[in-house]
C-alpha cells in the first residue's frame, strides 16, 4: 500500500454509479504485473473485466515521458491521422475508476485522461478514455526504456494483438 491508497478510496466512495470505456494500450496489458502492482497497493477487491481488442484510430504511440524507474523514456499518446494504436476496451465501473487513475499515472500527475476514438474488429466506432503524458512534464531527452519496451510486448502478446502491432512496439528501441 502506498501514500495514494486513502485517496483512491475517498474517490471510490464519492464515485457515480455508471461506467466508463477505458482504452488500455500500455503496461496494464501485462495481467501477471498488474495483479502484482494490484496486490503492493491493496487492490486485490479489484480485477480488471474482459476486455475487447480495439485499434485506437488517429493515434500513435510517443516516448515521451523519462522515467526513473523504468530507466528510459516511456509512452504515451499523441494524435497521427491514418495511424492507430491497438489495445484493449474496458468497462470499468466509476467507483473503480480512481484504482485505474492510480495505476496509470493520473494520480501523481504524471499521466492525463484524454478522449479518443477506438475501432472494434467489427468496425464499430466508440468514444473512450485514455491516458497519456501530461504535457507539463513530457519530454523527449534520454533513450526509450527498453524495460518498458518488453513489458509493452509482453502485455500486446497477453492480450492477442495483432503482430503487426508486437513489430512495430520492438522498433522503437
Amino acid at each position: 500500500m502506498d501514500a495514494h491508497y486513502d485517496q483512491v478510496m475517498d474517490a471510490r466512495e464519492k464515485a457515480g454509479q455508471g461506467t466508463k470505456l477505458y482504452f488500455a494500450y500500455s503496461t496494464i496489458l501485462d495481467r501477471a504485473a498488474f495483479e502484482e502492482w494490484r496486490s503492493q497497493h491493496g487492490y486485490e477487491f479489484f480485477d480488471l473485466p474482459k476486455g475487447q481488442q480495439v485499434k485506437g484510430v488517429d493515434l500513435k504511440l510517443v516516448y515521451d515521458f523519462p522515467s526513473r524507474w523504468w530507466g528510459g523514456r516511456v509512452a504515451g499518446l499523441a494524435d497521427q491521422s491514418g495511424d492507430a494504436v491497438w489495445g484493449l476496451l474496458f468497462e470499468i465501473a466509476e467507483k473503480d475508476w480512481p484504482i485505474v487513475m492510480h495505476k496509470e499515472g493520473a494520480v501523481t500527475g504524471m499521466c492525463v485522461e484524454r478522449k479518443v476514438c477506438v475501432e472494434t474488429t467489427d468496425g464499430r466506432k466508440l468514444d473512450a478514455l485514455a491516458f497519456t503524458t501530461n504535457p507539463a512534464r513530457a519530454s523527449t531527452d534520454g533513450p526509450v526504456s527498453p524495460r518498458f519496451v518488453e513489458a509493452l510486448k509482453r502485455g500486446a502478446t497477453s492480450a492477442g494483438l495483432p503482430n503487426d502491432w508486437l513489430q512495430k512496439l520492438s522498433s522503437a528501441v
